[in-house]
């Protein structure tokens, strides 16, 4: 019998693949023998990322999310999928006076439209392998515990979680889950980037807020592994709250 967390021989697209949580999970999932195909804007970042996967058979494409040509290239040179990590995604601290058209277009675009135009084009392309494919969107505990300029981040995930929740409903009859996780915290790119928008003194309130501290990486990797592998094969419309208690 198979060892239902097993990931051979599944193909799995991972966006945001060059840094954080995309990084860690793709390194993850290679070890649970995932064929992974890499994906985010920077090649250089990809290239460490994938020098750093366990096996030779992953597969690097670079691709802006923001440009529709791009997306329909990366489609187009994607194997049929098992599995796709929706790790895109940036964060703005802006107080609500001061946000200005621009930003609440480029935080759009990345966090939220580029997943619809994504998926879009997956669908139509048959690119999800009926009955046997998982898709997780990397959302926030934000979105139910909301900060002092977090509007454009907090907005974005959250309309990323409603869209999931209807995504889930379409794909359920081709056999294709889609779930959610929603980490608070974890050290990382996007932590260092806050303590540099705010201060060392806010970092340490959140963490107090935690009962088991700041999470690291891997501890969001691993539970995305769960949802890409058979083990989760009855869980779809979810929304997994990772939050240190």
């Amino acid at each position: 019998m198979k060892n239902p967390f097993d990931l051979s021989e599944k193909k799995i697209l991972v966006t945001g693949a060059s840094s954080g949580l995309g990084k860690q999970t793709a390194i993850a999932l290679s070890h649970l023998g995932a064929d992974l195909f890499l994906s985010a804007r920077n090649t250089e970042k990809l290239e460490e990322t994938n020098s750093q996967l366990v096996g030779n058979n992953h597969t690097i494409i670079p691709c802006d999310l923001t440009d529709e040509s791009a997306i329909e290239n990366l489609v187009e040179n994607l194997s049929p999928l098992n599995g796709i990590v929706f790790s895109a995604g940036i964060s703005q601290i802006v107080p609500a006076g001061f946000i200005t058209k621009s930003d609440l277009d480029k935080n759009m675009d990345i966090g939220f439209d580029s997943a619809v135009l994504l998926f879009s084009r997956l669908i139509r392309r048959k690119k999800l392998v009926k009955d046997n494919c998982s898709i997780i969107f990397i959302s926030s505990i934000s979105t139910s515990y909301p900060f002092v300029g977090g509007a454009l981040y907090v907005s974005a995930k959250a309309a990323l979680e409603g869209y999931a929740r209807v995504l889930a409903i379409e794909l359920a009859p081709k056999g294709v889950r889609v779930n959610c996780v929603a980490p608070a915290f974890v050290h990382g790119p996007m932590l260092d980037q806050t303590q540099k928008a705010t201060s060392e003194e806010t970092i340490k309130k959140i963490e107090e807020k935690q009962p088991l501290g700041l999470g690291k990486p891997e501890d969001v990797a691993n539970t995305i592994a769960f949802y890409l592998s058979d083990a989760s094969r009855w869980i779809s419309g979810s929304r997994l709250i990772l939050g240190g208690g």
